[in-house]
């Protein structure tokens, strides 16, 4: 493994080891979750819980405007200065500063803040897909706050967005946005046969089955970025099918590094084999492609009709 040849690529792909900020990790999945649980009240149902994700900014993650009383209002987190910041269509504005603090006192802030704005939500107080949950307002054990991984972690997530959005162009199919999903803490991008698919088990902890199986009701290939925790203790980009088809696990996958895990029933591609490679991009888009190419091939997806060129800027698709 090489390390990368100067320090300005260092910055765009920066070092995220797990172990050294897990519980920042921890505390910043449970404020995404209290923030993003404020745009699922408020936002009316999309397919596949498109409605309730987060996007990434230049400056962190947004929720997007969501809309209040004939009103609109947007949540966004800034990385760069660590704050919150909550902003109304009719001119108003607070702040709060991202610092160490206890979970419970971050969402009675919030909730504080949006009162003081003249927005009250109510959310379902607990967090989803973790294991024994504790309720937000109560949670005083998760306050941790690193302010250099918390801008790290954002920053690889520009990257893979930037590079999701690339590999994005090349489907005609139904395609989800490029988004952060707080629920399970990861940035992902949805790829759709067009075929329905069976009814998904559920039992996601701390999450209804009736979400999962309105998330998986159709045939997919996903694929995204993870910091770690769990299964791996690492970060990683993934790939996976549902249903997962016969022989997909098997399939020949590039780069060298990515390997099929079989605990998680997904391909991995350690994040470092990225940071670490010469030509970040092109093995992140190789990464993506033959996985979805392992799980088209071995569903019978129709590629020729779902697939195109990857787009150009500025270059219509051309059409026969």
């Amino acid at each position: 493994m090489t390390t990368p040849r100067n320090s300005a690529q260092a910055e765009l792909w920066p070092a995220l080891p797990y172990e050294d900020w897990k519980d920042t990790c921890t505390t910043l999945h449970l404020w995404t979750q209290i923030v993003g649980k404020v745009r699922l009240a408020q936002t009316p149902w999309a397919n596949h819980s498109w409605h309730v994700t987060l996007y990434v900014t230049p400056r962190g993650l947004t929720t997007s405007p969501i809309p209040y009383d004939g009103r609109a209002f947007q949540i966004d987190f800034d990385f760069i200065n660590h704050a919150l910041l909550i902003r109304t269509s009719d001119g108003g504005e607070k702040r709060m500063p991202l610092a160490p603090k206890p979970v419970a006192d971050f969402h009675d802030q919030l909730m504080a803040a949006l009162a003081e704005l003249e927005i009250r939500v109510r959310i379902h107080g607990s967090p989803n897909e973790r294991p024994n949950p504790i309720p937000f307002r109560e949670d005083r054990e998760h306050a941790a706050y690193d302010p250099d991984y918390a801008q790290r972690f954002w920053r690889v997530l520009v990257q893979a967005d930037r590079v999701f959005k690339q590999f994005r162009t090349g489907f005609l199919g139904k395609v989800s946005p490029v988004h952060f999903f707080w629920g399970s803490f990861d940035h992902a991008v949805t790829r759709f046969s067009g075929r329905r698919a069976p009814l998904h088990p559920g039992g996601v902890p701390s999450l209804p089955d009736s979400v999962t199986r309105e998330a998986y009701s159709h045939e997919v290939s996903s694929a995204g970025f993870w910091p770690g925790g769990g299964a791996i203790d690492y970060p990683a980009f993934y790939s996976y099918a549902y249903p997962i088809p016969e022989g997909f696990a098997a399939a020949p996958v590039r780069p060298e590094a990515a390997f099929f895990h079989q605990a998680m029933g997904e391909f991995i591609l350690p994040y470092d084999a990225v940071r670490d490679a010469d030509a970040q991009d092109e093995v992140l888009l190789d990464f993506l492609q033959t996985t979805y190419e392992a799980a088209a091939n071995a569903a019978g997806w129709d590629r020729a009709e779902l697939e195109c060129p990857q787009g150009r800027a500025r270059v219509p698709r051309p059409i026969a």
